[in-house]
């Protein structure tokens, strides 16, 4: 005879995950289909804008910064990678996986201020920073009037 543990909330916090991730899914299609089409996750990102520049942090916790493809095509920012499983020597009994795992892609549409040349990135404890400089803007000068 063997026992089973009885876990009362089981069920509750396996629905509740299964319509998170029926939401977050249906959510990302609606604002990124581009992204949600091609990807097996979506990171998170926050963005900023300064008086000169665009900040973009992008949490990839576990991805080797180096393995992250970031290109820049005619005002369209792309960023993709992908996270794999852990290998370990011995295999978990159970295991929960809230992280998502395998490709990502996002893409972000950039406005024509920006300086393409000057794009600079660097990854830091899980956080991808992107930097994307606003081009300096033309100044209105004054003009003499000669008489």
């Amino acid at each position: 005879m063997s026992s089973v543990r009885y876990e009362p909330f089981e069920l509750m916090n396996d629905l509740q995950g299964r319509l998170h991730r029926l939401f977050e899914g249906q959510l990302r299609q609606e604002h990124d289909d581009s992204s949600a089409a091609t990807a097996d996750w979506v990171p998170a990102v926050d963005i900023e804008e300064f008086t000169d520049r665009f900040v973009l942090q992008v949490d990839l916790p576990g991805v080797d910064p180096e393995s992250v493809e970031l290109t820049l095509d005619r005002g369209v920012l792309t960023l993709s990678g992908q996270r794999e499983k852990q290998t370990r020597e011995q295999q978990p009994a159970r295991e929960r996986r809230e992280r998502g795992l395998g490709r990502f892609h996002r893409r972000f549409i950039l406005p024509e201020t920006v300086d393409a040349e000057g794009v600079r990135a660097s990854g830091r404890l899980g956080v991808l920073e992107i930097e994307i400089p606003k081009q300096a803007r033309a100044q209105p000068r004054r003009i003499q009037v000669a008489a």
